[in-house]
C-alpha cells in the first residue's frame, strides 16, 4: 500500500494518510525500513504493509518512495 506521512511525534511514532481509507494508520519508528525516523517529514510518500494489532490496524515495513 501507499500513503503520505500526516503527523510525526517526538516520541517515535506517527500516522499515515491513505487515500480511500477512513482512518489514518499508526506506525512506530521500529517499523521503518531503510530510513531513519529523523529523516521523515510530513508530506513524504511512503509504501507499507497493513497489519492488525491488539490496538487496531497499523503500518509495518514502512519505506520512503
Amino acid at each position: 500500500m501507499e500513503g503520505v506521512i500526516k503527523n510525526l511525534t517526538d516520541k517515535g511514532f506517527g500516522f499515515i494518510t491513505v487515500e480511500g481509507e477512513e482512518k489514518d494508520l499508526f506506525f512506530h519508528s521500529s517499523e521503518l525500513n531503510g530510513v531513519a525516523y529523523e529523516e521523515l517529514k510530513v508530506g513524504d510518500k511512503v509504501s507499507f504493509e497493513k497489519s492488525d494489532s491488539p490496538k487496531g490496524p497499523n503500518a509495518t515495513n514502512v519505506t520512503l518512495i
